[in-house]
């Protein structure tokens, strides 16, 4: 499987930080998974919102199609933050691009308010989601059926609450990819014990 991460400038570390740890874990564990982080824009270079600085891997494509794109949120809730999720819905780019790898195969993983950039591609109309809590019911007014649950599993694309809900996010896709063993061994190699509800489309 191959795995991305989207990264910009003013998303939330743990975000994204988190799910890539998980990931490359359960690949030292023996997982067929590769993962790296990706950027939309030409500088390599993201600045987080809390500051921390990140050098991407490389750059979003369809030509290298992911399997698997995992989407963050990031200052959605800080109205005048200059970066994040808001200014990146405004740019159009990453929820354009999320677009159309999805129309390609690529099942989408948002989390927290980076179901708000799913949401701007469309891809949510009608379908069941969660977000941050506190942005509930702006992703309900973008058309997302909302479903109160920490880990949303509607087939192509999974989303999960807000920031700690990466873990289980990541955790969850492992247990539907690999098996709940390999997920189990994840979440005691970094010591986290799984928590919330997953709702499935398929329960």
């Amino acid at each position: 499987m191959k795995a991305q991460i989207v990264i910009f400038n003013g998303f939330d570390e743990l975000d994204a930080i988190a799910p890539f740890e998980i990931l490359q874990n359960a690949a030292r564990l023996g997982a067929d998974i590769q993962t790296e982080l990706v950027r939309v824009g030409e500088d390599p270079h993201i600045t987080a919102a809390h500051g921390l600085t990140v050098r991407a891997h490389g750059r979003m494509s369809v030509d290298h199609r992911p399997d698997l794109l995992i989407v963050p949120g990031g200052n959605w809730l800080n109205k005048t933050a200059v970066h994040g999720v808001r200014t990146e819905v405004q740019s159009g780019a990453i929820p354009t691009a999320i677009s159309t790898l999805h129309g390609a195969g690529t099942l989408i993983a948002g989390v927290c308010t980076g179901a708000m950039l799913i949401a701007a591609s469309g891809k949510l109309t009608g379908r069941r989601a969660t977000t941050h809590h506190a942005a509930l019911t702006a992703l309900a007014a973008a058309g997302a059926n909302v479903i109160d649950a920490r880990v949303v599993d509607d087939g192509d694309i999974v989303t999960s609450g807000g920031v700690t809900s990466g873990l289980d996010l990541a955790l969850w896709l492992l247990h539907r990819f690999f098996g709940p063993q390999t997920a189990e061994q994840v979440a005691m190699a970094i010591e986290y014990e799984r928590q919330g509800t997953v709702w499935r489309r398929d329960a």
